[in-house]
């Protein structure tokens, strides 16, 4: 009989133990899933997705507001950099990070082909929007590039500073590093840049291409909003592309311009 009693013990003692622990563990299951959704529900407008992913996405939204701001017309008063011929048919707006290597990428392997087809033959214009959201120094080179572009002399310092990129943060990208790269472009006024860069006197600029990006979704660098001239029919194509899925929705907006 006792010999009963303390196997029935024994056996209550296990059978609760076992519950506690389970008990335990499922807690610390939906703990996790709790902690999980909170963390995958935080709104975007206080977050950035710095993933470089690639997909392609088409939107025909035609928004007026959001054309105005599209028009090269508009492009050209904000200050943005812009290469090729503003009444080309077709706008490329390149939303980029200098320390983005996907964006390195393109700009080797496929910016050139596009400048040879549709730039350089007045088919369609190149806009570059800032976007540094990769690395915690992704705005030194943002706000420096538009104190090149000040000079109008974006367009070297975009192409020097790709040829010498690194690796994400790690350090190449230092002011001091930027004035270096800046000495090496003909023309340029190295004291006029030096005071733009150190003053950040291109903060507010670089905030409202953030804010352009956030507004139309981007999520990765690289992404492209390809747009007709007066900024309707806008398709965003996002991650460093190859050619042929540029061409594809160029060529397609150039045969239907009206």
């Amino acid at each position: 009989m006792n010999r009963f009693l303390k196997k029935k013990d024994t056996t209550i003692k296990k059978n609760s133990f076992l519950t506690i622990y389970q008990r335990k563990f499922i807690f610390i299951i939906l703990f996790g899933i709790g902690i999980s959704l909170i963390f995958f529900q935080i709104d975007y407008n206080d977050y950035y997705v710095f993933a470089q992913q690639i997909n392609h996405t088409n939107t025909n939204n035609n928004n007026n507001n959001n054309n105005n701001e599209l028009s090269i017309e508009n492009l050209i008063k904000s200050g943005s950099p812009i290469l090729g011929n503003p009444d080309a048919p077709i706008t490329i707006l390149d939303f980029s990070d200098f320390q983005c290597l996907n964006c390195g990428r393109y700009v080797k392997n496929t910016e050139p082909i596009i400048n040879e087809t549709y730039i350089q033959t007045g088919k369609a214009n190149l806009v570059y929007k800032y976007f540094p959201v990769v690395g915690f120094d992704s705005m030194n080179p943002a706000l420096a590039g538009q104190c090149s572009q000040e000079q109008g002399l974006f367009w070297q310092f975009h192409k020097l500073l790709f040829a010498n990129q690194k690796s994400i943060d790690f350090g190449w990208v230092s002011k001091d590093n930027l004035k270096n790269f800046a000495s090496q472009i003909i023309g340029l006024d190295l004291q006029k840049f030096s005071e733009c860069l150190d003053g950040e006197h291109y903060k507010d600029h670089i905030n409202k291409d953030l804010e352009m990006a956030k507004k139309y979704q981007l999520r990765a660098t690289p992404s492209f909003i390809i747009v007709k001239n007066d900024g309707t029919d806008h398709d965003i194509l996002t991650g460093a592309h190859p050619f042929p899925s540029f061409a594809a929705i160029i060529n397609d907006k150039l045969e239907h311009k009206q």
